[in-house]
């Protein structure tokens, strides 16, 4: 059975033990309702450390709405059933009120990425993500932590807060893991009414066709989309589309 650690104080404790016998630490921070995807980071992870330590807390800080954090698939004893089969070691489990014994007083803010594309339409978003990421990074103090490529923006920011503030952990990006037709795995995407799932797909297609940001935008929204955002950022296009209650977010290389 994988061993499930409830609070800061024994999730330390418990990683002082690791570094001590000089086991590499690799840390996969998640909010559950772990898929194909969160489970290809913990395969990477197995691969390259000798202990894999996966975080489960769904992070109140960076919703802006209420009603989609209530939402959010929690399913722990399906995760750690997952996560011990796909070579987890440990689970991280925190009550809020552990991570947040501060009441979230002090939080990271970046002052410019952080305000465009997701933050642009998610207040106080990136606040959160950077501000719990930095707690698991200093809690776990791994050699490597890993993130998707689907949270493009996110993984930018977070490795660069790594390297603002020399945090020693590597922040290693691991590819997009898609469903058979294309769409970008996501807890969300269980949310999807049956005709939105058979839309979904068209998301990912209509960005990888090349035309610009203004025209993907049009065939988003003929496709049935509400649209957030289609943008171009380095040798990424990325986008932000609501079906129904859900948002989805992808991104390709150009």
């Amino acid at each position: 059975m994988i061993e499930v650690i409830r609070t800061i104080g024994d999730a330390g404790r418990r990683m002082a033990d690791f570094r001590r016998k000089a086991l590499s630490i690799g840390l996969v921070p998640t909010m559950g309702a772990l898929h194909d995807g969160h489970l290809s980071l913990i395969g990477r992870a197995r691969a390259d450390n000798d202990r894999v330590v996966v975080s489960i807390f769904v992070n109140p800080t960076q919703y802006d709405d209420p009603e989609d954090l209530e939402r959010y698939p929690r399913t722990l004893a399906a995760d750690l059933e997952k996560a011990e089969a796909a070579g987890a070691d440990l689970v991280i489990h925190p009550a809020p009120e552990d991570i947040y014994h501060d009441g979230y007083r002090f939080r990271v803010t970046e002052s410019a990425f952080s305000r465009e594309l997701e933050g642009a339409h998610r207040k106080g978003h990136f606040d959160g993500v950077l501000t719990v990421v930095l707690k698991l990074l200093n809690i776990v103090r791994a050699d490597r932590a890993y993130f998707g490529e689907k949270d493009w923006q996110q993984l930018l920011l977070v490795r660069d807060m790594a390297a603002a503030f020399f945090v020693a952990t590597e922040i290693v990006a691991c590819p997009i893991v898609r469903e058979a037709d294309g769409l970008a795995m996501s807890s969300r995407n269980v949310h999807l009414a049956p005709e939105e799932r058979v839309l979904a797909p068209e998301f990912h297609r209509i960005l990888q066709t090349g035309a610009s940001t203004e025209d993907m935008h049009r065939q988003l929204v003929e496709a049935g989309f509400g649209v957030d955002y289609v943008a171009k950022r380095g040798d990424r296009i990325l986008g932000a589309v609501r079906l129904g209650k859900v948002r989805l977010i992808d991104n390709v290389q150009h």
